[in-house]
């Protein structure tokens, strides 16, 4: 990594970092997830913040050895990951629409591809303004069985329904709550 690279990446940590204490220190609501690849090495992080417009997901993966390419993540119904990652359940679709965002308005779970640059390490944010991280509403990724991240072999086609034909699951995180708000122990 050069020295641009290491000053990007510690910028960007130190912006999360200001970010994240300023979202507890006006009581936001603050999830978090590491993810792990079928062999239980954990390849990156995502932290998630309640916001106006829905919950802002930042995922960061961190591994030279996570094999480049398009990579489809979806917040899937279950907060289990044991390998090969069926333990997470389907997509999280608390109002059965049909997957895919160019076959129509997609469901809570479908989230943009992820495209994994040769060195294995990315950043970026996106909002996903269809789920929330209050309890007891409908759309809540902290409803009874939990949820998770999982990110899948193949890229999400964004049409085909259940899953956007993007094959297997090759890492999985259980969304905890963070503890750093809402003061109370992670979810099991």
């Amino acid at each position: 990594m050069t020295h641009a690279q290491r000053l990007k990446v510690a910028g960007a940590a130190l912006l999360l970092a200001g970010f994240t204490s300023a979202a507890a220190a006006q009581g936001t609501l603050m999830a978090k997830a590491d993810l792990k690849d079928t062999k239980d090495k954990v390849i990156g992080n995502a932290d998630l913040v309640q916001t106006p417009a829905g919950v802002l997901i930042r995922l960061s993966i961190k591994d030279k050895d996570f094999k480049p390419g398009e990579r489809a993540i979806h917040i899937h119904a279950v907060g289990q990951c044991q390998p090969p990652f069926e333990s997470a359940g389907r997509h999280f679709n608390p109002t059965q629409h049909m997957h895919g965002i160019l076959a129509g308005p997609g469901h809570a779970g479908d989230l943009p591809n992820l495209h994994i640059p040769q060195s294995g390490e990315l950043m970026i944010e996106f909002v996903n303004a269809n789920v929330t991280l209050e309890k007891g509403k409908p759309n809540s990724l902290f409803d009874n069985d939990g949820s998770s991240l999982v990110i899948h072999a193949g890229a999400d086609d964004y049409k085909s329904d259940p899953a956007g034909n993007s094959g297997d699951r090759i890492a999985c995180g259980v969304i905890v709550e963070s503890g750093e708000t809402v003061g109370r122990s992670p979810a099991k």
